[in-house]
Parts: structure tokens; sequence; C-alpha cells
């Protein structure tokens, strides 16, 4: 069992920066692949970034390319994402998760708030 805890959301204004953070406990960090997703009011959750066990790779969504960028710290069983050139439109609550190597997200965080103001 993996616990996760998200942090760093608030209000930020358009352009500001904020950066969040996710603590796993529980089981080994260093072996799981680690995501950011996040849900808009009336909308689905969709894909933020991922970043692989290893921290070799990284994916990210096409409308977050070049403002937003994940990165993780296995020795703080911790993964970071940080938002550069914030929009309104990136207001949402922001989710960590987790997963075993090539596998679906398994493990999820309880979310925190991102509110951009335009």
């Amino acid at each position: 069992q993996v616990q996760l805890v998200e942090s760093g959301g608030g209000l930020v204004q358009a352009g500001g920066s904020l950066r969040l953070s996710c603590e796993a406990s529980g089981r080994t960090f260093s072996n799981l692949d680690m995501g950011w997703f996040r849900q808009a009011p009336g909308k689905e959750r969709e894909f933020v970034a991922e970043i692989t066990w290893s921290g070799a790779s990284t994916y990210s969504a096409a409308s977050v390319k070049g403002r937003f960028t994940i990165s993780r710290d296995n020795a703080k069983n911790t993964v970071y994402l940080q938002m550069n050139s914030l929009k309104p439109e990136d207001t949402a609550v922001y989710y960590c998760a987790a997963a075993q190597s090539g596998s679906a997200w398994r493990y999820w965080g309880q979310g925190t708030r991102v509110t951009v103001s335009s």
C-alpha cells in the first residue's frame, strides 16, 4: 500500500508560479513511477505529467509543456510539480498518483486545489 499526500496548492494570479509536492509512504518510493493529474470543475480528470521511477524520463501533456516541470527526490520520497506561467485554465484540483513501472495508476492522493485568477 502507498499513501500519497499533496501540498502546495493555493490561489495565484495569472502568470504566477506554484510548486506542488507529493510525499509518499508505505512502499519503496524509488520503485514507483509518479504522476500528476488534474480535474477542473465539470471536467474529466486529465493527465498532466509523469516521471519514471529512476527520474530518467518525464512526459507532459501538451497543454502544460514548457510551463510545468515534474521532478522527484527519492531520498525524500517526494515528487514535485513546478508550475510557471499559470493560466486561469490551469485551475483544478491536482492529484498525485503512483504506479509500479509499466502498470496502471493504482495509488492516488486526496488532491490539492489550485486556483489561478485572471
